[in-house]
């Protein structure tokens, strides 16, 4: 494009190219949609020869891209900058698998009306022997755009499989571990096999492991998801439905999916004692819960009043900082100890 004004009209020219496409495409009697991402650089700020604009606008194209499609991006050096960034944590991710820099963490699971330790959530940290602690935030998602998360997804449930024995085999009270299982595990063709497999391996008993999934998780493949999870629970295993409320909430998945607990998120407990239409919420899907024989588990307990109150509504399970945070297999050992 040449003697344009300034990047609005680039801008402008762009969205009316996506528009253009976007509209439907008649074959044969089928309707077909085109998504269209668009990267734009200016010359010369972005670049004085064509290779460099070129490759400037596809670096804004694949940007434009990873915000969900059908949008247009300006160059910006500062992308640059992401991808490599996104590059170097791509491989670092790759030598933490090889070199076994992950390890899981614990938090504790409470039963709120006797206050005891009933179950272990556990939750993959990253020890990088440079920078440190690295938190799942910040590897997790690219874990998933690479695939990466299906090998340290199946080690983490390896691990959790392994310590659960472990502490059993130690004379501990056997107790419930939850794993959670991403999008992408789910879509895994041998997800089964490996459970099968690590199971043998680890010589655990599988009505101490729980799998946890998403709503959102859950529904990418609602069949398939079905048919998975009906498996896992004819092999004894629990499943627990995670975030619930924070997803494409539908009590019709409660009634489809073959589910033991509902986790609901923290985004209703933080202000359950003072916001009334979260005190509403919280009431009746708990109240349901128990008409359809599932259990509920509360994420994010902070505060003495959010325990008091959800007891007071005959929640079953608590989980947040107020009971303990994250912490290493030893000091769980410990916890443990005190519940024989």
């Amino acid at each position: 494009v040449s003697n344009f004004k300034d990047s609005n009209e680039l801008k402008a020219l762009a969205s009316k190219i996506i528009m253009a496409l976007g509209k439907p495409w008649v074959i044969s009697t089928h309707e077909f949609y085109i998504s269209t991402s668009i990267g734009i650089a200016i010359f010369p700020e972005h670049g004085k020869t064509y290779n460099i604009l070129l490759k400037n606008a596809d670096t804004a194209m694949h940007n434009a891209k990873s915000k969900g499609k059908s949008c247009y991006e300006v160059f910006d050096f500062r992308m640059h900058k992401n991808i490599l960034e996104y590059i170097d944590m791509e491989k670092s991710i790759r030598y933490a698998i090889k070199n076994q820099e992950f390890i899981l963490y614990y938090q504790p699971q409470i039963d709120l009306k006797s206050g005891k330790v009933i179950g272990l959530e556990a939750l993959i940290r990253w020890i990088h022997p440079k920078k440190g602690m690295i938190p799942p935030n910040k590897f997790i998602p690219i874990a998933e755009k690479t695939g990466l998360i299906r090998e340290i997804g199946k080690w983490v449930i390896y691990e959790a499989c392994r310590q659960n024995k472990e502490w059993i085999e130690k004379g501990y009270k056997p107790i419930k571990i939850s794993i959670n299982l991403s999008a992408i595990q789910l879509k895994q063709k041998n997800l089964i096999d490996d459970i099968k497999n690590i199971i043998e391996e680890t010589g655990v008993d599988s009505n101490y492991i729980e799998f946890e999934i998403t709503e959102n998780a859950a529904i990418e493949d609602l069949e398939k998801t079905i048919g998975i999870l009906k498996e896992l629970k004819q092999m004894n295993f629990r499943i627990a439905l995670d975030d619930f409320g924070t997803g494409y909430s539908s009590l019709n998945y409660l009634k489809m999916l073959p589910i033991d607990y509902i986790k609901l998120d923290k985004f209703f407990i933080s202000n359950v004692t003072i916001d009334s239409k979260e005190q509403a919420i919280t009431k009746f899907l708990i109240k349901l819960a128990k008409e359809m024989a599932i259990k509920i588990i509360a994420e994010g307990i902070e505060t003495n009043d959010q325990y008091d109150y959800l007891k007071k509504h005959d929640c079953d399970i608590g989980q947040g900082y107020l009971f303990g945070r994250p912490i290493s297999a030893n000091e769980i050992e410990e916890i443990l100890k005190k519940t024989k």
